[in-house]
């Protein structure tokens, strides 16, 4: 890959995502060796369980025009479209002064997510137990199931 204008613009985990499978990344490591290093194999790896894998080029381009409503910085754009939050307590920490600057718009700007970006994947119920965090005893100490 070559850089051909340094910070031309900035890219969604979509975009980045659909680079990545343009060049042969797959979620096989077998698969795409050579294609891609081992790197951006890291980076696929992770994307396609992201919102990211569900997106659209269309779905991301319709929310960056329908949210210039909200007045939003572009990066609280880039990381609403990578993280798609579905409730007002999600966008919160991604819109700084959300309170003031979106006094009255906040459920909009939820619906517009929803409405717009399509949610991310559901993991399995066994990926899901593997992030679980250990139980406590009495004692303090942890237990592993």
């Amino acid at each position: 890959m070559k850089i051909i204008e340094a910070h031309a613009g900035i890219l969604t985990n979509y975009e980045v995502l659909d680079l990545l499978k343009s060049r042969g990344a797959t979620s096989d490591p077998l698969g795409s060796l050579g294609a891609v290093t081992s790197s951006e194999s890291k980076v696929f790896d992770y994307l396609v369980h992201t919102a990211a894998c569900s997106q659209t080029r269309e779905a991301v381009k319709e929310f960056w025009e329908r949210s210039d409503e909200f007045e939003l910085a572009k990066a609280e754009k880039l990381s609403v479209i990578n993280t798609r939050p579905s409730s007002e307590a999600e966008i919160y920490p991604i819109i700084e002064n959300c309170e003031q600057r979106l006094e009255g718009k906040l459920e909009e700007l939820v619906s517009l997510v929803v409405e717009i970006l399509p949610p991310p994947p559901v993991k399995p119920a066994d990926e899901q137990a593997d992030e679980m965090p250990p139980e406590e005893t009495e004692g303090g100490d942890k237990v592993a199931e």
